[in-house]
């Protein structure tokens, strides 16, 4: 879409007003929220929203939008009144009920494209980082479906910026890569007001932040955020600079206009009655009135949305004009925007069945070495340790500076960048998964969580899964790692035991809407289980005597193997063990009661082996069940050493199971 006029009158300044006290009117109607940041903002977005943001309200997942991002999602009365007035379905009865229960208009945007939310924002830093991963996304799609004559992508991606999104040490390392892969699409205007919640930056932020970001190989540029011309004049020369990702300074008043003009109290406080009134004659409305939309405000958008809705329609003759012309990337186009996998993918998963011992870290490799080729969609990475999570499929093509199409990310040292630039690929139709150590999600926690949020498909790779990390040491080796993951809703977090259970994760992970994180192990496992086996239910009955069983020994991952050596030991004892093997936890929740019980039966004592914090394993085998876990750190040994002395023995479970009957 070519950029409207850059002429601006006082009807503009009307509406960016009134997007300001909308945004007011809700806060005090909620008496909950942040009105500092609409009040400063609203100019710098009604030019964008006005002149350069190409959107159609009546198609708001059109796939060649713009991209608008408010990193800065504690202003989201300011995006809510934007989607309000721009004729998205947020109406002004959502907006009176800001922050109240049943109502979209959430205290921060919330993942909803169908009504322009394109990110979950919040934790500030966020949206920042994974508007890069949408900005590589853009680029990804373009060098992979755009023909001459037919540039079905290119858009740009927008983000609003606080100052506490670039404290925030994640939007470092999503900006470093930005500027690394020469982002010439992604567009920052961060919201430079100079106050955070304790007061006056300077507190604790003195950078230059333009420098920083110059040193990083981004376009920079310093403008009044309240003067539309000058904001109009540096988006222009944003738009020119294709070899660089942007980000453009705009000096701002938080709380502009208000009595509390340029105070930390404006940040997340509502301007209460008096200042309310005070605010609207600043600015020349009702004083008494509240939510008043000017009559020639409408106007002003309806030109905006006329300007979109003409671009979208073009782009739907030229898709008319592409399917004819390139039909098989087409179909493969609209797998991708569908979310589907393609026809038969899944009979490319290998069958590791009477294969040597293999880590799960490499059965993974394998996998995704079979699955790759199938599954143009998949786009792998590592945070620096391709090597050891076995993430690189075979004649793998780097995505690069100026060479976006290959299928592999290197990420650097990042995995909290890593993260968040997953969630922006994953929300831009494709399917990421990225590679580091279990103990270095840590790092990326923050990002995890907003995938589950969004209910996004990425699936991390974590490997290194446990004490078997051995003689890199405690720092190494993940023990309440397991449970963290667990704890996060929306998350399946599978722990397979060989590569037969791995190929199966693989299915799940690729086949669900939201987030997956494989678990995985450094050292070699033994194949214990069927091609067919039952880890889509989360556990299933791997093993069982012919009778009724007198203990249920239950594992996961590398620890399975142990289990059914147990059971051989303990039928030599005359006690009948079954082995269950429970990858996921959350997959087995999943399950009817019905099924629950017939693979972990009330009334029979059971006995969990996993080498990680037994903390919440009670909920499994009950007040007369028992963990052997690990409720400490591991030690810097070789693995089997650590695995013995930690009490991960045939001898130990056996032990434990006897004394369970003994009770």
């Amino acid at each position: 879409m070519t950029p409207l006029s850059f002429h601006y009158d006082e009807t503009d300044q009307q509406l960016a007003n009134t997007l300001r006290l909308l945004a007011v009117d809700a806060i005090q109607a909620a008496n909950s929220g942040h009105p500092g940041l609409p009040l400063g903002t609203a100019d710098m977005v009604t030019v964008l929203w006005t002149r350069f943001l190409k959107h159609n309200p009546t198609a708001p997942a059109w796939p060649d939008r713009d991209r608008f991002v408010l990193s800065a999602g504690h202003g989201s009365a300011l995006l809510y009144s934007l989607l309000h007035l721009f004729g998205y379905p947020i109406s002004l009865d959502e907006l009176k009920h800001f922050r109240q229960w049943g109502y979209v208009t959430a205290g921060h945007p919330e993942y909803d494209p169908e009504r322009g939310v394109e990110l979950t924002t919040g934790p500030l830093g966020q949206g920042i980082s994974s508007a890069v991963g949408m900005a590589l996304a853009e680029r990804w799609m373009a060098a992979r479906f755009n023909k001459p004559d037919f540039p079905i992508v290119d858009h740009f991606t927008y983000v609003v910026a606080s100052d506490g999104d670039l404290m925030e040490g994640v939007s470092a390392e999503a900006a470093s890569l930005a500027g690394h892969w020469g982002l010439g699409k992604l567009i920052v205007l961060y919201d430079d007001n100079h106050i955070s919640i304790d007061g006056p930056t300077e507190l604790s932020f003195s950078e230059d932040v333009l420098q920083r970001f110059s040193a990083y190989g981004w376009h920079v540029a310093r403008v009044n955020g309240h003067d539309m011309a000058a904001v109009d004049a540096a988006i222009r020369d944003a738009r020119a600079e294709t070899e660089r990702p942007s980000i453009i300074a705009c000096r701002t008043h938080i709380g502009y206009g208000s009595p509390m003009q340029d105070t930390s109290k404006v940040h997340g406080s509502p301007l209460g009655p008096e200042g309310v009134r005070a605010t609207k004659e600043f600015f020349g409305f009702p004083p008494d009135e509240a939510f008043y939309i000017p009559d020639d405000v409408p106007a002003r958008v309806a030109a905006a949305r006329q300007a979109g809705a003409a671009a979208h329609q073009a782009w739907e003759a030229m898709m008319i004009a592409y399917r004819q012309a390139w039909p098989e990337l087409a179909a493969q186009w609209d797998n991708m925007v569908a979310g589907k996998l393609p026809a038969g993918w899944e009979q490319h998963l290998p069958d590791f069945s009477g294969e040597k011992p293999l880590a799960t870290r490499a059965t993974s490799g394998k996998v995704i070495a079979a699955l790759m080729p199938t599954l143009p969609m998949l786009v792998g990475g590592s945070a620096d340790l391709t090597g050891s999570n076995k993430t690189n499929p075979p004649n793998e093509q780097d995505i690069e500076r100026g060479d976006y199409g290959g299928n592999y990310i290197h990420y650097g040292i990042r995995e909290h960048g890593m993260g968040a630039i997953m969630n922006g690929l994953a929300v831009h139709y494709i399917r990421p998964y990225g590679g580091t150590f279990l103990v270095f999600s840590d790092y990326m926690r923050g990002a995890i969580r907003v995938a589950a949020l969004m209910d996004i498909p990425v699936i991390y790779v974590f490997t290194h899964d446990s004490i078997g990390v051995g003689e890199d040491g405690p720092t190494h080796q993940p023990i309440e790692h397991l449970t963290a993951l667990r704890a996060i809703p929306n998350l399946v977090t599978i722990r397979p035991a060989d590569g037969n259970e791995t190929a199966q994760a693989w299915k799940v992970a690729l086949e669900r809407n939201g987030p997956t994180a494989l678990i995985l192990t450094r050292q070699g496992l033994p194949q214990v289980t069927p091609a067919d086996n039952g880890l889509a239910r989360g556990a299933y009955v791997l093993a069982d005597p012919d009778g009724a069983p007198d203990v249920i020994l239950i594992a996961t991952g590398s620890e399975v193997a142990l289990a059914l050596a147990a059971a051989d030991a303990l039928q030599e004892r005359d006690v009948s063990a079954r082995v269950v093997s429970m990858p996921s936890w959350e997959l087995f929740d999943a399950q009817d009661a019905a099924y629950r019980a017939s693979a972990l039966p009330a009334g029979v004592p059971k006995l969990a082996i996993e080498a990680g914090s037994p903390l919440a394993w009670g909920r499994y085998v009950g007040a007369n069940g028992a963990v052997i876990g690990l409720d400490h750190f591991g030690a810097s040994a070789p693995g089997k050493l650590v695995f013995e002395k930690y009490g991960f023995t045939v001898k130990n479970v056996v032990n434990k199971a006897l004394a369970l009957l003994q009770k």
